[in-house]
Order: C-alpha cells, then sequence, then structure tokens
C-alpha cells in the first residue's frame, strides 16, 4: 500500500466518521461532530501510520496492538463524556458512540470498508430507529427511588425506616447519613430504594415513621 492509497481510506474514515459526528450534533450532545471526526480520522491515522510506518507486510509487526491500544486510549475521552448526578447517569450512548466512531476509524485504516460503512448504518439504525421504539415499550413496574429523609437523632428512627422500607418490598441499595451543621440532633439521610409500585407508598409509609421531619423523593434514571 502506497501513501495515495492510504490517503484514500483516511478519506473514507474522515466522511463516515462525519456522518456519525453529525448525527450526534444535531442532537446537541456533549461530543459532537468535530470530537468524532478527530477521533475517527485519529484512529484511522494511528492504523495507517503503524502498518506503512512500521512495516504492514512485516512477518514481525503485529496490526492488532494498534486497535488493541486505540480502544484503550479511546477510554479516557469516554469516561470523560459520563456525568453521574444525583438523577441517573448520562452520557453512555455518547461515550459508546465515540468508542465506535474509534473503531470504525481503526476498521477504515486497515481497508475494511464495507464493514466501516456497515457499522456506520447500524449505528444510523441504533439512534434514529432504535430510541423512538424504546420510548413505546411499556415502562418496567419496578422503579428505582431515591429518598431524602430528615429525622431526629436518638430515638432509633433509622431501624423504623429501613423496616418501613423493607417491609414494603423495596430493597436498598444505597444509604449515606450526615448530620446537620445548624441542628445537631437532625439527621439527613439519602437512600435508594428499589421495588414495585409507585413511590409515593414508600413515601406515605416513611412520613408515618415517629421521628421523622421530612421526606422527600425523585425517580431515578435507570
Amino acid at each position: 500500500m502506497n501513501q495515495l492509497e492510504a490517503l484514500k481510506l483516511l478519506v473514507i474514515a474522515f466522511v463516515l466518521s462525519s456522518v456519525i459526528g453529525l448525527e450526534r450534533e444535531m442532537r446537541q450532545r456533549s461530543a459532537g461532530l468535530k470530537t468524532h471526526v478527530l477521533v475517527g480520522v485519529g484512529a484511522a491515522l494511528f492504523t495507517l501510520a503503524g502498518g506503512l510506518g512500521f512495516g504492514w507486510s512485516d512477518q514481525g509487526f503485529d496490526p492488532t496492538r494498534i486497535a488493541a491500544q486505540v480502544a484503550a486510549g479511546i477510554g479516557f475521552i469516554g469516561a470523560g463524556l459520563i456525568f453521574v448526578r444525583h438523577d441517573g447517569v448520562k452520557g453512555l450512548t455518547t461515550a459508546a458512540t465515540v468508542w465506535l466512531t474509534a473503531a470504525v476509524g481503526v476498521t477504515a485504516g486497515a481497508g475494511l470498508i464495507f464493514l466501516a460503512v456497515a457499522a456506520t448504518v447500524m449505528h444510523l439504525v441504533v439512534t434514529l430507529v432504535y430510541a423512538p421504539l424504546t420510548r413505546r415499550l411499556p415502562p418496567s413496574r419496578i422503579s428505582l427511588v431515591s429518598v431524602e429523609i430528615t429525622y431526629r437523632d436518638g430515638h432509633g428512627v433509622l431501624r423504623d425506616v429501613l423496616s418501613a422500607t423493607t417491609d414494603l418490598g423495596y430493597t436498598v441499595s444505597n444509604v449515606e447519613v450526615a448530620r446537620q451543621r445548624d441542628e445537631r440532633d437532625i439527621v439527613a439521610l439519602g437512600l435508594e430504594a428499589e421495588g414495585k409500585g409507585g413511590p409515593h407508598r414508600l413515601v406515605d409509609a416513611l412520613q408515618g415513621v415517629g421521628g421523622v421531619v421530612d421526606v422527600r423523593w425523585q425517580e431515578s434514571a435507570e
């Protein structure tokens, strides 16, 4: 392979990465057109430079090492796109898309044009067809609820709150306890509970526990 043929593969990676990035840009995601194009072209360039610069046909050269290093390195970018918030995790699809764009770039750089195009088409099917399809699926009967409770310390309220939660069939997955700075006898409790039915039943039960001052809740996105 000469440099002119390599340039053609680089242009193909540029076009395919642009298609993926354009879809993300139109949806106003955290990583848009420029990020995806740079990732795809960079991955292809690493593949081409590694093959041409260090002997593509040399038996001592292992081209799979390039793909492995690109896949490992792109994880840092993907991790930076994921945000963990109190109401759930955001950015997973965008991070996965950046990871896929790197794979498309490596595939195009390796000369596997059909596979690179097919992967790009599959991405468009997932984002443009699967997304509205999943919104039409019936909602799950199991909900994850984040509850913030303030209660008076020293009366065994924490034990009663956990008992009331499990008695309703909820599974407690996370518990955080902190004391209020202004009032030392008031404790702030945050817990995540997973179970069937609406969260109002759980909130009503917790508000009825003796010593509980206030209960706030929000339904978390999984």
